[in-house]
């Protein structure tokens, strides 16, 4: 969002629910909105309705949830009539015109708690409202007049019917196929897809017809094709009478049972109720309210979405984001739902790069997710009731299987050096976070060993050391103090480099010879190894690890992943697909990073006030700019003013900046820590 826009954005500061006053503004109109149905199906767009990306739409329906993603309705073109004057509502951009001006007639819009437009049409208000079903693929339209005269509404549902990732173009196939029931109306123009059910309170005028050349500025960035044709069975003609509200409902396959009222009313009050309260910061309600989008849930699993509109479930943003999704907002019997969802798609001790639901593809392995698993032990055994059976019986054994893979010495994803550090790859290509790909081509390869799996290792066979005590394996017990006895001695005999007094990013895993190399380069990854296992570094170390962070590195939309001074140093992240995807990680700025600079300096400095003070005031200055209301991106610009970038709603972004200020900087005495969280793992504290 534009930097002058704050003056009228509502931001967190003021309470959960975005707003935002359009007065016909259509830079103001360009901010885009997200809601969610809680299966993996979504809707959003520009406040202007304006689509400017491919993957904006009214109903993206999850036709196999949370996944398999399809935009069946992009636009409801609507047209008011008042008397003898026609006003028509729609945003759209098409080739080498203005946009058109439906915009003008915005006045304002907010989420309080759904998408809700108010528009100034002569002397009277309409009022719409979208409304997506909880756990279905439906959505409700909902418009309200105001004035001393009637309307007269025509909406047109514009439905491309494609996956999320492709374009619709004009073709013969579309079906004109239609079922007329008393105030229902159904068709099936795609035979790959179920049939389209409409309820409404109008007439229905079936006249098929393509609308074309739909084009989506976003996208002129991202992808070589950006122009869009979209397919209309028809129009809805319904009368709108003062203060009474009139509803469409369209739903991939059979209507809901419930009235439109009723599915409003059941999506408002999911929503309302994920806002702990007044008593809590604008901040933490506002991401507790933004963390709840990410939370999708099918018949057998539940699931963080890694990020909207375009990411699918990662198992390293699931492991990472579990604690502020889930734990953060007293959610823990949905994050041991999520766990176990995590477990079952583990195979041979590792978890998969992305977890795919009906998939039989031999999965790519992220043994960073795999290590992460011993942190979500930690903050889960934190949070669960001391009677709990889950952690014994499923978590437990699910670290032990890791514990013994990586053990295993089977050189292939992860597995220990001779020195008993962690050595990760598969066929000499990295596997960290760090990762950046475009087919074959590898970008930011940390080969070797890198510094934040020894401190997810280390930290992990502390952390099975002390279940296996509580659960009376004694075998396992001394093995892992064993590996971490190890791994300590050895990461603090390699990783420390005195010249730059900063520790090595990654080093060979052969200490010494002709093969021996390490990597200088100043990254956040030392300070993630501070924030997980302070016991790495002695009291030097972390303040030294913590000055050059913030000379460096710190930034006020979050951590860059490269130092400025580096000769890789890519201060903005533009370009063609390949230029920002090699930008991803040569400095790119990383909002979740925040989470573990906070924990770093909190190892290093201690919780007093002044420096709680601080690290608050540099969380909440982050959550100033979004490019989605009420949301929080992946990635910002390396060089001020930092735009945000990237996929422009991102789970662990969200989770990691809501865990800084409900856990790492609570103040419980002025309500900073919703219901059933404890400031802490269990287990032991934060060194």
């Amino acid at each position: 969002m534009k930097g002058r826009e704050r003056s009228y954005w509502s931001g967190p500061q003021h309470g959960p629910w975005p707003a935002l006053e359009v007065k016909g503004d259509l830079e103001r109109a360009e901010a885009e909105w997200l809601h969610t149905n809680g299966a993996g199906a979504y809707a959003m767009s520009t406040v202007a309705l304006m689509h400017t990306r491919r993957n904006h739409g009214l109903l993206v329906a999850a036709l196999k949830p949370p996944l398999e993603r399809y935009v069946v309705l992009s636009h409801a073109e609507s047209t008011v009539k008042v008397g003898g004057r026609s006003y028509r509502l729609a945003t759209h951009q098409f080739p080498d015109i203005a946009p058109t001006p439906g915009y003008r007639l915005i006045e304002s819009f907010a989420m309080d708690p759904l998408p809700r437009w108010v528009c100034r049409l002569g002397k009277g208000t309409l009022e719409r409202t979208l409304s997506l079903v909880r756990g279905q693929n439906a959505v409700v339209l909902s418009y309200t007049w105001s004035a001393k005269q009637s309307a007269e509404l025509t909406v047109r549902p514009l439905m491309p019917l494609r996956p999320v990732e492709e374009l619709m173009h004009e073709h013969g196939g579309m079906k004109q196929t239609v079922t007329l029931r008393p105030g229902e109306v159904e068709v099936q123009p795609a035979a790959n897809l179920p049939p389209l059910n409409f309820s409404h309170g109008g007439v229905f005028m079936g006249a098929p017809d393509w609308w074309r050349r739909f084009e989506y500025l976003e996208d002129r960035v991202r992808h070589s094709e950006f122009q869009e044709d979209m397919w209309t069975p028809g129009t809805f003609e319904i009368t709108l009478h003062s203060n009474q509200t009139q509803y469409i409902v369209m739903s991939v396959g059979p209507l809901p049972a419930a009235s439109a009222h009723e599915l409003v009313m059941e999506a408002a009050e999911h929503i309302l109720a994920q806002d702990p309260g007044p008593k809590y910061s604008g901040y933490v309600r506002s991401l507790c309210v933004a963390a709840d989008q990410f939370s999708a849930r099918s018949a057998d699993d539940e699931v963080v979405i890694a990020g909207y509109p375009w990411l699918d479930v990662w198992s390293r943003d699931a492991a990472i984001a579990l604690p502020g999704i889930y734990l953060c907002r007293g959610r823990v019997d949905d994050a041991k739902r999520c766990v176990s969802t995590l477990i079952r798609h583990m195979h041979s001790g590792m978890l998969p790069q992305t977890i795919r639901f009906q998939s039989r593809k031999r999965p790519e392995f992220a043994p960073d997710a795999t290590l992460w698993l011993f942190e979500i032990a930690r903050e889960l055994d934190g949070a669960l009731d001391p009677a709990d059976p889950f952690m014994q019986r499923e978590l437990f054994p699910a670290l032990k299987r890791v514990f013994v893979r990586v053990r295993a010495a089977r050189k292939r994803w992860m597995w220990l050096s001779h020195e008993g550090l962690v050595e990760n790859g598969e066929q000499g290509t990295a596997l960290t976070w760090m990762d950046a790909r475009v087919g074959s081509r590898l970008f930011t390869p940390r080969s070797g060993l890198a510094i934040e799996l020894q401190a997810l290792w280390t930290r992990g066979c502390q952390t099975l050391a002390l279940l296996a005590q509580r659960f009376g394996d004694h075998e396992t017990r001394s093995a892992a103090l064993a590996a971490r006895e190890q791994a300590v001695a050895a990461f603090r005999a390699r990783f420390w480099c005195r010249e730059t007094q900063y520790p090595f990013d990654c080093v060979s895993a052969t200490p010494q010879g002709g093969d021996a190399w390490a990597d200088p380069a100043i990254r956040p990854n030392a300070m993630i190894a501070l924030a997980v296992d302070a016991q790495l570094f002695d009291a030097e170390q972390r303040e030294a690890i913590m000055v050059r962070c913030k000379k460096e590195l710190l930034t006020p939309r979050g951590i860059r992943s490269l130092s400025p001074f580096h000769p890789d140093y890519v201060g903005h992240f533009a370009g063609d697909p390949d230029e920002r995807v090699s930008a991803f990680h040569q400095g790119t700025v990383w909002p979740y990073l925040l989470g573990f600079y906070v924990r770093a300096a909190l190892a290093t400095y201690g919780r007093t006030p002044s420096v709680i003070e601080e690290l608050r005031s540099l969380v909440e200055g982050a959550l100033s700019d979004r490019i989605v209301l009420g949301q929080v991106a992946q990635v910002a610009d390396a060089d001020p003013p930092n735009r945000p970038r990237g996929c422009p709603a991102q789970a662990f972004s969200v989770a990691e900046l809501l865990r800084a200020l409900t856990v790492d900087l609570a103040r419980p005495s002025a309500g900073d820590t919703p219901p059933g969280i404890r400031a802490s793992a269990a287990l032991f504290p934060s060194e």
